[in-house]
């Protein structure tokens, strides 16, 4: 093996042989396969990243209710409702999980860890779940001063306005 490195634009040629390579990068095989049981470790939950199959995606309902817990967290951010017997719209009385994106999307469209809190009130619009659990998916959220806050940048089809 060649190696070539430059120092002071005067070019060196290295001849490496095995014993020299071993010298200076022993590696025993149960730590290479540690190393790559942690790289894999790190890497699945990005790989098992969901898509947003388990949403219906081409219905947008309004959830009318108050806050009871933010969670601001990575990979999704979470919005927990509870919403009142007195709703406009009765399949939306209860508790919601109300899914949101991640901290750098939600950063990027002007939320923070503070921006909710319990008890404040909340207008969410949102994708119901397929199954028909109380998880739905943030399109965007409006606090009761008006300001409107979106999941994301991008859009879904159903998300024109």
């Amino acid at each position: 093996m060649v190696l070539i490195q430059e120092r002071s634009r005067k070019f060196e040629i290295f001849r490496l042989n095995k014993a020299t390579i071993e010298r200076q990068m022993p590696m025993k095989p149960v730590n290479l396969l540690f190393v790559i049981a942690i790289t894999l470790a790190i890497a699945s939950p990005s790989i098992a990243h969901h898509s947003r199959a388990m949403f219906d995606m081409t219905q947008n309902i309004t959830y009318r209710g108050v806050v009871t817990e933010y969670r601001w967290e990575n990979p999704h951010s979470h919005i927990f409702i509870t919403v009142g017997t007195d709703a406009t719209d009765p399949s939306t009385v209860g508790s919601w999980d109300v899914e949101a994106s991640s901290i750098s999307l939600m950063v990027s469209r002007g939320w923070n860890r503070n921006t909710f809190k319990p008890g404040d009130p909340i207008t969410v619009v949102a994708h119901p779940s397929r199954n028909g659990s109380h998880l739905v998916l943030l399109f965007y959220a409006t606090k009761a001063d008006g300001t409107r806050l979106y999941r994301a940048q991008h859009r879904y089809p159903s998300e024109a306005e």
